[in-house]
């Protein structure tokens, strides 16, 4: 199965292409860009087709990351895979930021259940705990910092993502200022996940930080 897996849920505006029947990773095309994701994102799935030297007819299934992490950035990154699924007549799957990081550094460090854990700013941490074999052992969810501690000390689990560093038992290279997700890992998970596990929609553990403006309504003249 040919998995066309894209990300633009954080910093990067990524996509790859990868033959599950060969476990092998054929392109994978990765831009920082911030913002602007809307504007760039069919630019970078095109670049990763040549660099595979496929068509775009040759997708079996689409893969998204899915949340959490930027509300624009899933928005525009879902929008896209669930329209190239439809005009593909293939599946699309989401992929949480949580499991990606988590398996991401699984890959390097087996051995033990890891905490996957991402600063949502505001004193809370988006955090996940997932077994040694990557299975999940918790639900995705905003949690404070302490509630977060305590699941990793509880687990006895390394921890990784932007939040790590604060962790009280930390992994080994388990976390950069920014989180980042890899998207090779993204493909593999992708390629992974179940048929017929419905549309991917977006993962959002918290409400928007931009809120609607209220008391400027005009008086209304008599």
């Amino acid at each position: 199965m040919i998995v066309l897996a894209i990300d633009t849920a954080g910093v990067d505006c990524s996509a790859a292409l990868y033959d599950s029947a060969a476990e092998q990773i054929l392109s994978a095309v990765t831009e920082t860009i911030g913002k602007g994701h809307a504007e760039r994102l069919m630019a970078v799935i095109d670049a990763a087709l040549a660099a595979a030297n496929l068509s775009l007819d040759a997708v079996e299934r689409v893969a998204v990351v899915i949340g959490p992490g930027s509300f624009t950035g899933i928005r525009v990154g879902v929008a896209a895979a669930r329209g190239l699924a439809l005009a593909l007549g293939v599946e699309s799957v989401g992929v949480t930021t949580l499991e990606t990081l988590a398996r991401g550094y699984l890959a390097d460090h087996p051995g033990k259940p890891v905490v996957a854990a991402m600063d949502a700013k505001r004193n809370e941490v988006y955090a996940q705990a997932f077994a040694a074999d990557g299975l999940p052992l918790s639900e995705p969810a905003a949690l404070s910092p302490e509630d977060v501690s305590k699941l990793v000390e509880k687990l006895a689990a390394a921890a990784t993502g932007s939040w790590a560093e604060h962790s009280p038992v930390k992994g080994e290279g388990g976390f950069e200022g920014r989180d980042r997700f890899d998207i090779a890992t993204v493909a593999r998970v992708g390629a992974e996940k179940p048929e017929g596990a419905g549309r991917p929609k977006p993962l959002y553990l918290r409400g928007p930080d931009a809120k609607p403006q209220t008391g400027f309504a005009l008086q209304r003249r008599s």
